[in-house]
């Protein structure tokens, strides 16, 4: 294929600006989507995506476009995630393209995510094309929302393009755009075979399918494949691009295109997300510099509900990873739950995508502990240790110094909402850094704020005080002394270490009351009384009761001496210390879920 024919560019955006029905346009115009099975939103293709209204997943397509100068060029186009969590797919999809289309909601205007995405396309090169989404709606200040990406973006006016994704409107002059300003693919054929690992999935028949952009040089069935990062060596079994929605086979990959390899790989281990494909005979000289590699920034733990379902846990875990490379585990050994996996995930809506992936696509029923973020600790012999669960804090006799993470929070809300949303991060223990006016009704508050006070509920308070109209994007700042402790919950004196959390000295009190009273609500009653307490070393903070189940044991007693119920009430008696001994406490998994809302 003629290299100056392509074009390789991504959509991105703010969740919600209309990414996928714009996706849906182009796949229309370009012929790609037969219209008889046509419906929304086609790229978004897992039931998870569908039900909640969000990409989770970037999705490749390959589409035939003939531009009014007569040629016919090749569009691979990738649709990505608007929602903070899943930056990381983003940056994936745009290593592999030139270019990208930036989307603007006419109604909504910059949000947060908007300018990181727009930084994030600037920090890999790309040419970047303005559009204007929803254009058709009529309570919509256009002229406003042009100003904003002019002077907040630095764009000129001419260079926006104005479109309705729902109508059609402006998605053919988007097209026009991409051939005469998006600048085809670099490098040469002639190179030694040097490919992008961009992205997998794994096929129950086929094994790992590989999705590679090729940056220099050619791939064809005699090629023998090695990747650098393992250094493992393997033989093409299939070669294909994603035309039409479809996988379809191809006899080579030439530089600058962008498609699939399928190699019988069965391991999905063996593979790593931003590795460098080459030639065996005739080999690149050095790798691409592939990645950087996303620390997670939300732990829990995630165990099987049957202790039997572990292997297929581990095996599950290991395929969802091919498809979401920031998503990270290692086995642990619980108490309350014996074996599972301790899990890192980029943030708490990550987290519940992996666990509803896992329990859907794999057939499973997995309990999750509470969430909590690597704090760093400093103890008394100078050792640094990173503890990324309760159970590995150290003793308090043995720390000199502990440390939280806080992340640098990037808002964007209308003005009337500064006052409520100060309050807000201030109850959160945030503390103000800057102020940038984006127009006449619309602001940019930049704060510094810990880590674990954002990560559970705080995008629902912000939407909450700002009626809708605030929108937030965080990153990692910095680690910040810090007054810690470890808060336990016991049940009938023994601690269950599922709801163990480490907590700021400040706030442990009111959340200690809080939690116990939300259990004494959630756990059902048994046939033994049940004791909660919540404590901080052999504090006891709070204590609660959950009364056993009454059962009228003289009822069948009629007449006679009262000795007879006496003796009834006493074996009862007795059998309930026996059980409370030796009785195990059910705890709903519904339990775990509201304890998660309440830290």
């Amino acid at each position: 294929m003629e290299k100056s024919l392509i074009r390789n560019f991504s959509i991105i955006a703010h969740i919600d600006h209309g990414k996928s029905t714009l996706a849906d346009r182009v796949l229309e115009m370009t012929g790609a989507m037969d219209m008889r099975h046509a419906k929304d939103q086609v790229l978004d293709d897992m039931d998870l995506e569908r039900e909640r209204g969000i990409t989770i997943k970037a999705s490749t397509v390959r589409l035939a476009y003939k531009a009014s100068d007569g040629k016919e060029y090749v569009f691979n186009l990738i649709d990505t995630p608007g929602h903070v969590d899943f930056t990381y797919e983003v940056s994936k999809s745009l290593s592999a393209c030139e270019g990208a289309i930036l989307l603007i909601d006419a109604a909504q205007g910059i949000e947060a995510q908007t300018i990181a995405n727009y930084y994030l396309a600037i920090e890999n090169n790309l040419e970047i094309i303005p559009l204007i989404n929803k254009i058709d709606l009529t309570s919509i200040d256009l002229d406003k929302v042009k100003q904003q990406v002019t002077t907040v973006l630095g764009f000129k006016e001419e260079d926006i393009i104005l479109a309705s994704a729902k109508e059609g409107t402006g998605v053919k002059d988007m097209l026009e755009r991409i051939v005469k300003m998006i600048p085809a693919p670099e490098g040469e054929s002639d190179n030694p075979l040097k490919a992008l690992v961009f992205d997998c999935r794994f096929d129950a028949y086929r094994g790992v399918v590989v999705f590679v952009r090729i940056i220099d040089g050619v791939i064809d069935y005699k090629t023998q494949l090695k990747f650098l990062h393992s250094g493992d060596q393997y033989k093409i079994e299939e070669l294909g691009v994603f035309k039409n929605l479809k996988y379809s086979k191809v006899d080579t990959l030439t530089c600058g295109e962008v498609g699939y390899i399928i190699a019988n790989i069965r391991d999905a281990r063996e593979i790593v997300i931003g590795d460098t494909i080459t030639d065996v005979r005739k080999p690149c000289s050095e790798a691409l510099p592939g990645f950087r590699q996303l620390k997670p920034l939300v732990f829990c733990g995630i165990y099987p509900v049957n202790p039997a379902d572990f292997p297929n846990l581990r095996d599950a875990m290991d395929k969802l990873k091919l498809s979401d490379a920031s998503f990270v585990f290692e086995p642990e050994n619980s108490q309350s739950f014996g074996m599972g996996f301790r899990c890192g995930f980029l943030g708490l809506l990550h987290m519940e995508i992996v666990q509803e992936r896992l329990e859907r696509e794999y057939n499973l029923n997995l309990i999750l502990t509470v969430p909590n973020v690597v704090y760093r600790i400093r103890k008394t012999d100078g050792e640094l240790v990173e503890v990324d669960t309760p159970s590995k804090f150290p003793p308090p006799q043995d720390i000199e110094e502990a440390f939280e993470p806080y992340a640098s929070l990037l808002l964007v809300i209308p003005v009337e909402s500064i006052d409520p949303v100060c309050e807000l991060v201030k109850s959160r223990r945030g503390s103000y850094n800057s102020t940038e006016y984006l127009g006449v009704d619309r602001v940019k508050l930049n704060f510094s704020i810990p880590l674990n006070e954002i990560i559970v509920d705080f995008y629902d308070r912000l939407k909450s005080v700002t009626r809708g109209y605030g929108s937030m994007d965080y990153e990692f700042k910095d680690y910040i002394p810090a007054k810690l402790v470890k808060m336990d919950v016991m049940f009938n004196g023994a601690v269950c270490d599922a709801f163990s959390s480490l907590i700021n000295k400040e706030k442990v009190a009111a959340k200690a009351h809080a939690l116990a009273n939300r259990l004494r609500e959630l756990i059902p009653r048994q046939l033994f009384e049940v004791s909660i307490q919540v404590a901080v070393g052999t504090q006891i903070l709070a204590s609660e009761r959950v009364r056993s189940l009454s059962k009228h044991v003289t009822g069948k007693c009629y007449g006679g001496d009262i000795t007879r119920k006496r003796k009834l009430w006493d074996n009862q008696k007795e059998g309930k210390k026996r059980l409370k001994q030796i009785g195990k406490v059910e705890i709903p998994q519904e339990a775990f879920l509201e304890v998660l809302r309440l830290q």
